[in-house]
C-alpha cells in the first residue's frame, strides 16, 4: 500500500476508510466492516449510472441455432416420450452443439402447440416437459427450434434499453409486451424483437440471464450486443469478480475516480456507526465528485443551447430589395435603409 498515491487496491480503500474515521487498523471485526462498506459503495456507485460509465461496458455475441426438421417422429397422446426416425437429435452440429437439446421448442405435425424439450438421450429419443395432448402422430413431420439463449455470465443489463442489437436492428421490449404480442412464437425466421429473461431454478438463488427472440432464429447467426458488466472488480491475475475480496484486488473504476468509492463508504459509515452530520458532508463530496465524473465521461453529449432564429435575417440580408418589406427611396430605385 502506498501512502502518497491515489487509492488503488482493495487494501488501500478499506485502510483509507479506517484512517478517515480514526479507528484502529488491524482489528479483524472493524476491518471486515470497512471491507463491506467499500464493496457496498462500489456497487452503489454504479447503480443508476451504468449507462454513463464506459469502463463497465462490455461486448459479446449470441450464436443462434438453425431450426431442425430432419426425419419424422412418433408422439403418443398422453406420453412425454417422442421417438424419431432418420433423426440425429443427439449428434453435434458444425458448432459442437446437439441438434436437439433441453429447453428447445418443438412443433409437431403442423400443430400450433409449442412443446418444450426436457431431455435428449439418443438420436431417436427425446422427452417433452409435458405430455403430448393431441391425437397420436405416427411418422409425422416436426420443426425443432430455439428461441432462448444464455447471455454472458457477467451480464447485468443492456447498454441500450431499447435495442438488444443495434447492428442487426433487434428491438428490446418488456417481457409483458413480448408475451402479449408473441403468444405462440412458433414460426422461425429472422429475429426482429427480443426480451430479457431473469429466473433461477427451484431451490437456487443463482440468477439465469437469457434473451428470447421473436421470430425464433431459423439459421446460424452471430448476434452482437453491448451490456453492462456485473463484475466490478479484478484480481492481480486479471480474474474478474463481482466484489473486492483479496487485498490486491482492484475495482474496475479508473484510478482517477477511485477516491469517490471512499467518500461513498464514508457516507454509510458515518450514518450507521456515528449518526452525525459528517454523513451528509461525505455525501456532498461524493455527489460533487460523481457530477464531475459524469460530465467528464459524456464527451460529445448534447448540451442545452440558445439558438436564435436567424433565418429571416439571413434571407433579408441576401435580398434587401425584394419582398413586401423592401425599402426604397421616393423614386423606388434605392434602398434608403430607413
Amino acid at each position: 500500500m502506498s501512502t502518497t498515491t491515489q487509492y488503488t487496491t482493495f487494501t488501500d480503500l478499506y485502510t483509507g476508510l479506517q484512517n478517515a474515521v480514526r479507528v484502529q487498523t488491524g482489528v479483524t471485526a472493524t476491518e471486515n466492516q470497512a471491507k463491506r462498506a467499500i464493496n457496498v459503495a462500489l456497487h452503489d456507485m454504479h447503480l443508476g449510472f451504468d449507462y454513463r460509465v464506459p469502463w463497465a461496458e462490455r461486448r459479446a455475441t449470441v450464436r443462434t441455432q438453425d431450426d431442425y426438421s430432419t426425419g419424422t417422429l412418433t408422439a403418443t397422446r398422453g406420453s412425454t416420450t417422442i421417438t424419431g426416425s432418420s433423426t440425429t437429435w443427439n449428434t453435434n452440429n458444425d458448432f459442437s452443439v446437439k441438434n436437439m437439446r433441453a429447453n428447445g421448442k418443438i412443433v409437431i405435425a403442423g400443430s400450433r402447440t409449442v412443446y418444450t424439450i426436457s431431455s435428449v438421450s439418443a438420436d431417436t429419443t427425446a422427452v417433452l416437459t409435458t405430455a403430448f395432448t393431441e391425437a397420436t402422430v405416427t411418422d409425422g413431420t416436426y420443426v425443432y427450434f430455439e428461441d432462448e439463449y444464455d447471455l454472458t455470465s457477467d451480464f447485468l443489463r443492456p447498454v441500450d434499453i431499447q435495442q438488444f442489437s443495434e447492428q442487426l436492428s433487434i428491438d428490446l421490449i418488456s417481457r409483458t409486451e413480448f408475451r402479449r404480442r408473441y403468444t405462440s412464437n412458433d414460426h422461425p425466421g429472422v429475429p426482429k424483437v427480443a426480451t430479457l429473461l431473469d429466473f433461477a431454478p427451484s431451490g437456487s438463488t443463482a440468477a439465469i440471464r437469457r434473451v428470447r427472440f421473436a421470430p425464433p432464429p431459423n439459421a446460424y447467426m452471430l448476434i452482437p450486443y453491448s451490456y453492462i458488466t456485473g463484475n466490478l472488480a479484478v484480481s492481480s491475475t486479471g480474474t474478474a469478480a463481482a466484489n473486492l475480496s483479496a487485498d490486491a484486488d482492484e475495482p474496475i473504476v479508473p484510478l482517477r475516480y477511485r477516491h469517490l468509492i471512499l467518500f461513498h463508504a464514508l457516507t454509510h459509515w458515518y450514518r450507521d456507526k456515528k449518526d452525525d452530520s459528517r454523513s451528509q458532508e461525505a455525501k456532498a463530496e461524493y455527489t460533487d465528485g460523481m457530477t464531475r465524473l459524469l460530465l467528464d465521461q459524456e464527451i460529445g453529449a448534447p448540451r442545452p443551447q440558445l439558438r436564435p432564429r436567424i433565418g429571416p435575417y439571413w434571407r433579408a440580408a441576401k435580398s434587401p430589395y425584394s419582398g413586401a418589406n423592401a425599402k426604397f427611396d421616393v423614386n423606388g430605385k434605392f434602398d434608403r435603409m430607413g
